[in-house]
């Protein structure tokens, strides 16, 4: 029976018997295929496919027996479930599995060791028999793997990686068989069970590098608290699972403990570690009223909160969501990936075939044809090609996610090793959105205590730096009466039966001042001016300097007025800045670099950027940006620093050079091993050897992705 969803929620569903990047394309292609599916993306990390339906379209049912008469096992995945981290059932299966072909197969050369010192009649065929009796059910339980994997790809008329590799240890083993009943001078028991040993070890290191590279979203499992303390009503508190928190709860937070979910503190002072959000390592003080979210650790007081957001809701979720998504996304690469992958496989059958009619002609020994063939069908496996992209993919995303960038398409990757120019807006990209006060009246002259008395009753930004300055002035307020804001113009109050303004030039004078700033209105006297300047995000300028460096242009573009975008690009070291532009004159100037060739990624955070973001080759925005903002966004990075943009372009660029010298391994590789194998050089033995190696090799190279810096 389906599970009970809403018709356009997205699907996701288990593939366990997932094994390489070749059957992608193959699973994608058997989910599109059926009626009322959008999309599908595969990732091969956690071996899950997500399909995104349309509004009454296909159920579970119908997606999994899809997936059966493609040759796939899927399995419904319930939603929130947590991944299990640290259980690998396929890797102690793999582990067993190769333990007994390497026993089998050392007993196998022990035994043949004698044959080929020169035992014969009676004596050799008797150590055949015993080398069957060995290797024979070493090879069935060994190969398993290989054999259920293939025949599941043939039941729906399909090529996998797994056939020719099941159809070379047939062959091998039955060929020996026959050469032991005929009491023939040469069996391969040898050569068959040595073959899976040397598959089986590529096939579980592939496994466990795939393992280390894997979803960067499995880690945020080990951040989600398991249980949480309950506070009742009566005031009694009680253990409960965190499955079972609902919006409103009251839970209490000892120190030590990670918060079960997201909420707002109640009571309590304390030390959070929110490096999950913010990417700060330092400790945050947490006082009532504050913000705090699952997974977050609290280091020194107790705290009680109450819950605002659980499960799927919470900022956790969403972050697993980000890099699960950055996982599954494919580009260009990919699509050539797997059209190689598609015409790769029947040309490999093609060659083996030829090659055994070939040896069969000129030598006119079945036995040499068969084990030629064996040994092509081996070493031509496209293994390699299929790990390359995903693997780089996976490995790109998981580097980003430590250092809190969170990627959400695996095209985007493709997309940001392309650029050539950074734009970037000002207000919470370049600074971080809060004023500091530049120029302002003397402390001592009356305007303090009324700008004072008004900017505490504004919640504006700069009303707030002007109170903020106060009190670090050791201003006090004074006594104004009927205070008032009012949006948009700035707040009104009276003072001994005065009227005083603090707000915008225009409004506070009644037109006749204009320019920056914050005018304060005095009775009798001429209005006293506040002037502000943005904070620079601390790495401003060496950001800068390392994105010139890198041979990007950069320009500035900005809603604000002209003397605070220069003074900000001045700072900053930008030399191209416009002001004063409406998200309709970003949009058309982005419109206008791409005309011109350029491949544009815009970086900003505003309401006003939803357009620009959407619109750029590729986007970034900083986590405290405006919901429109991040939905927009290709990229979402958290903390203060702008050196994510950085070190996401140097991601990028070096996951393209990856992903091209595995493309390039893989073909140098075919390229030297089909002619050794077609031409007799290369026996089954070292095939699977360097069958094995080729695929580890491209994962290995995919790993140095942890260490761009």
């Amino acid at each position: 029976m389906p599970l009970d969803r809403s018709p356009a929620e997205p699907i996701e569903l288990l593939l366990p018997t997932l094994k390489c990047g070749g059957c992608i394309a193959g699973v994608e292609r058997a989910l599109c295929a059926v009626e009322g599916v959008r999309a599908a993306r595969v990732n091969l990390s956690n071996k899950r496919v997500r399909v995104d339906p349309e509004a009454g379209g296909a159920d579970i049912d119908q997606l999994i027996a899809a997936l059966a008469r493609a040759g796939h096992e899927a399995r419904p995945l319930a939603a929130g479930l947590p991944r299990q981290v640290g259980r690998d059932p396929e890797g102690r299966d793999l582990l067993l599995r190769l333990g007994v072909a390497g026993f089998a197969a050392m007993n196998v050369m022990l035994l043949s060791i004698s044959v080929w010192s020169g035992a014969e009649a009676a004596t050799r065929d008797l150590l055949h028999w015993v080398s069957a009796l060995i290797a024979l059910p070493a090879m069935a339980f060994s190969g398993l793997p290989f054999f259920r994997s293939a025949a599941s790809a043939l039941a729906a008329r399909r090529l996998n990686m797994d056939v020719p590799i099941s159809l070379a240890i047939l062959l091998s083993g039955i060929s020996s068989l026959i050469e032991t009943v005929g009491q023939g001078a040469h069996a391969y028991f040898d050569a068959g069970i040595m073959l899976i040993f040397f598959l089986l070890i590529g096939r579980y290191l592939d496994h466990r590098t795939r393992a280390v590279a894997g979803s960067a979203a499995a880690e945020l499992s080990q951040l989600a608290a398991r249980s949480a303390v309950e506070i009742r009503p009566d005031g009694t508190r009680h253990s409960v699972a965190t499955e079972t928190l609902r919006q409103g709860m009251r839970l209490a937070v000892a120190p030590g403990e990670r918060v079960p979910a997201d909420g707002l503190v109640l009571a309590g002072r304390s030390d959070l570690d929110r490096s999950l959000v913010t990417g700060e390592s330092l400790p945050e003080p947490i006082a009532p009223g504050a913000a705090i979210h699952a997974g977050m650790m609290n280091l020194t007081g107790p705290l009680e909160m109450r819950v605002t957001a659980v499960g799927d809701g919470t900022l956790l979720a969403d972050i697993a969501r980000l890099v699960e998504a950055a996982e599954r996304g494919r580009g260009r690469l990919d699509r050539l990936a797997d059209i190689a992958a598609r015409v790769y496989a029947p040309g490999v059958h093609v060659i083996a075939i030829a090659a055994f009619a070939g040896w069969l002609w000129a030598s006119g020994d079945a036995g040499t044809a068969l084990g030629i063939a064996t040994a092509v069908l081996i070493i031509t496996c496209p293994c390699a090609l299929g790990l390359a992209v995903p693997t780089v993919h996976t490995m790109a995303s998981a580097r980003l996610f430590r250092s809190g960038i969170f990627l959400k398409d695996g095209a985007e990757l493709e997309r940001l090793a392309q650029i050539d120019t950074v734009a970037f807006d000002k207000t919470g990209t370049l600074t971080d959105g809060a004023p500091l006060l530049r120029s302002a009246p003397e402390r001592d002259a009356p305007a303090w205590p009324l700008a004072a008395a008004l900017a505490r009753a504004s919640t504006h930004p700069l009303a707030q730096a002007i109170a903020k300055a106060a009190e670090e002035r050791g201003v006090a307020p004074a006594p104004v009466e009927d205070v008032s804001e009012h949006p948009g113009c700035g707040v009104l109050g009276r003072f001994d039966g005065a009227e005083i303004r603090l707000g915008r030039p225009d409004w506070v004078t009644d037109g006749e001042e204009s320019g920056d700033g914050v005018f304060l209105s005095i009775s009798g006297a001429a209005p006293a001016r506040f002037t502000f300047s943005d904070t620079l995000r601390p790495d401003v300028p060496e950001t800068v300097t390392a994105l010139a460096a890198m041979d990007l242009k950069l320009c500035l573009l900005s809603g604000d007025a002209a003397a605070s975008v220069a003074d900000a690009a001045g700072r900053a070291g930008i030399a191209h800045w416009q002001a004063r532009l409406h998200p309709g004159d970003k949009l058309a100037l982005l419109d206008q670099m791409r005309d011109q060739g350029q491949k544009v990624l815009m970086v900003g955070d505003g309401l006003n950027d939803g357009p620009a973001l959407a619109a750029a080759h590729a986007s970034m925005s900083p986590a405290a940006a405006v919901d429109v903002a991040k939905a927009a966004a290709g990229l979402v990075f958290t903390g203060k620093q702008l050196g994510a943009v950085g070190l996401a372009l140097r991601v990028a660029r070096a996951a393209r050079r990856r992903t091209l010298e595995c493309f390039a391994i893989a073909a140098v590789y075919n390229a030297i091993a089909i002619p050794l194998a077609v031409s007799g050089q290369v026996t089954p033995l070292i095939a699977a050897a360097a069958m094995s190696g080729s695929s580890i090799l491209v994962v290995l190279n995919a790993l140095r992705l942890r260490n761009v810096a």
